[in-house]
């Protein structure tokens, strides 16, 4: 325990310059491009003398230095801004839009990893035969949809409006009906679990098939432990090291599929919001949540790695 709570602590340590980075990278890209602020705001019509005003009020008269060191000490301190056209708190935009799109990763990963475990563990148990071909047609099929084609197919066959059972859009508060909140997150949660359960489907099968054909495997079956037992026990925890780590990579794409399918299902979190902040050129609240979105994803990596270092006993030896 002690050996873990050190890595721990080390990759903790490594995510300061990391967050860092991508704070000063967003912030650059944002500062750096053509687009004014002003002219989004105050309209074409805009005098000299209104833009100047305009951007002394906003700080963007001052040097690119100066303007990264005031915003990256407000940010250690929770403040991200204002919004440029509404001058509302970014800080509190952000969080009303976040935990919808915390909620619709999180059934999008629960839906992929079951997906996954079920065509892979079935591929790999019944290697080569006809449940393994059907397995792969299946996981090669969900790879070629597009989650935002799969999304529109979706609404057009199993919502309302194609006389189906779930809402074709919008957003139920789970604290308001919990039932409702799960039927309107379900084809959006279904439309970001397929391609990504199903990569992740011929990873666990590849890994399946390795660990199946290791001596332990064959001593222990030999020796009268039920199969059950032996794949539940010791073939599936260690192979879904691999796996898991894949998945770590596969949640960026989830979070950033989020962005699309949000808008097709009209909902009100971090995608909706960064669509809105591009069309109303709105630079800092563009930039507050994309730099929300980058931290969130390194530090879901941050949490497989240690996942990663709980249930791989070998690499905690090794180090």
């Amino acid at each position: 325990m002690r050996t873990v709570a050190s890595m721990m602590l080390r990759r903790l340590l490594t995510m300061i310059p990391l967050m860092l980075a991508i704070i000063l990278f967003i912030f650059l890209v944002m500062a750096l491009s053509p687009n004014n602020a002003a002219l989004s705001v105050l309209g074409n019509q805009a005098t000299h003398a209104q833009i100047a005003a305009f951007d002394h009020a906003h700080g963007l008269d001052r040097p690119l230095l100066v303007r990264y060191v005031v915003y990256l000490g407000a940010l250690l301190h929770g403040d991200m801004g204002a919004t440029f056209s509404l001058d509302q708190p970014i800080a509190g935009i952000i969080g009303q839009a976040l935990p919808v799109t915390i909620q619709l990763t999180a059934l999008g990963v629960a839906g992929a990893v079951v997906l996954a475990l079920v065509l892979g563990i079935v591929g790999a148990l019944y290697r080569d035969r006809w449940p393994d071909q059907l397995t792969r047609v299946i996981s090669v099929a969900g790879i070629a949809v597009p989650s935002f084609w799969l999304a529109i197919l979706m609404i057009q066959n199993f919502s309302a409006i194609g006389g189906g059972p779930f809402p074709s859009g919008h957003y139920v508060n789970p604290d308001d009906s919990l039932s409702d909140w799960l039927r309107h997150m379900v084809m959006p949660a279904i439309a970001l679990a397929v391609p990504v359960g199903c990569a992740l489907a011929r990873v666990v099968r590849t890994s399946m098939v390795e660990e199946l054909d290791r001596d332990y495997v064959r001593t222990a079956i030999g020796a009268g432990l039920p199969p059950l037992v032996v794949i539940g026990r010791n073939v599936l925890r260690n192979a879904l090291i691999t796996p898991l780590t894949v998945l770590g990579l596969q949640i960026g794409y989830l979070i950033g599929g989020a962005v699309i399918i949000e808008a097709i299902f009209t909902l009100p979190g971090m995608g909706t919001q960064i669509m809105s902040a591009v069309q109303q050129n709105d630079v800092g609240l563009a930039r507050g949540l994309v730099i929300t979105i980058a931290v969130g994803f390194a530090v879901v990596n941050l949490v497989v790695d240690v996942l990663y270092l709980i249930v791989n006993p070998r690499l905690r030896g090794a180090r």
